[in-house]
């Protein structure tokens, strides 16, 4: 079954945008970013995008790269990554799984190993940051096998003559980065999203979903205009942030932002 494909059919027959929610895995514990998932799948989120922890997190702006640091230092693995999704998928069945990981920590486990247990776990699909299309041939093939789908990167400043090259690459759907630079919440939406997002449509009959910086309501009802996804990361990371320490205050504050957002998803 593809999770992915039926998400976002499902989304376009209710005229509306998906939700692609981040967190990363562990933050600030197993227990606490268990709960977190749940309260983000119960108030609205179609998707969610699992930030693997990684101790060099290049795409990542210093919310997230806390985040990870947080994860890490309660003792996040490999193995209790997987084990936060089995978790997850066994209270989600239908709800797509995406990883936002980096090469390193694939390829250091054994790529074919790796991807394997990641398709058992309940892994619908994969974006390695930074592993460009063109060098990607062998983790392709390995997701194809495994059944997991891949997602690759355009950002503001790829030029329109490689866009065919990542849309062949990508299976499940095209992450388009509306900002240079990593990860972190932004006051406004940028300028050139509606103009971008079209240009990558001509070359993907893939679901083109809009990330970075999104931050409020009215940035999802504008990102939901033009475009099938939008992924919201940093301001939920920071509702675990502000409340570490509680578990109670972080479910309570995930619930009310991620509400919020979601009210910006359907397209008038």
């Amino acid at each position: 079954m593809d999770r992915i494909a039926s998400t976002f059919a499902r989304a376009h027959a209710e005229n509306r945008a998906v939700f692609v929610a981040y967190l990363c895995a562990g933050d600030p514990d197993f227990d606490t970013s268990l709960a977190a998932c749940r309260t983000l799948l119960q108030n609205g989120v179609d998707v969610l995008e699992l930030g693997v922890p990684f101790s060099d997190p290049l795409a990542d702006g210093p919310t997230n790269q806390l985040a990870a640091q947080r994860a890490l230092a309660s003792g996040m693995t490999s193995e209790r990554v997987f084990g936060l999704v089995k978790r997850v998928r066994t209270e989600f069945p239908a709800v797509p799984i995406v990883f936002y990981t980096y090469y390193n920590l694939v390829f250091s486990n054994g790529s074919d190993a790796y991807l394997k247990a990641a398709h058992e776990a309940g892994v619908d699909g994969m974006l390695t940051l930074d592993l460009p299309p063109e060098e990607a041939a062998e983790l392709s093939g390995l997701a194809r096998k495994h059944e997991i789908r891949t997602v690759f990167i355009v950002a503001p400043t790829t030029p329109a003559a490689r866009l065919p090259t990542i849309a062949r690459a990508a299976t499940g759907f095209i992450y388009y980065v509306s900002r240079e630079g990593v990860t972190g919440v932004q006051d406004s939406v940028a300028d050139n999203v509606a103009t971008a997002v079209a240009q990558i449509k001509a070359n993907t009959s893939l679901p083109v979903v809009v990330g970075f910086g999104i931050s409020k309501r009215e940035h999802v009802a504008t990102i939901a205009k033009y475009a099938d996804g939008v992924v919201v990361g940093s301001v939920l990371v920071n509702c675990i942030r502000e409340n570490l320490g509680q578990a109670d205050a972080i479910v309570s504050r995930l619930r009310i932002v991620a509400a919020d957002l979601a009210a910006g998803l359907p397209r008038s």
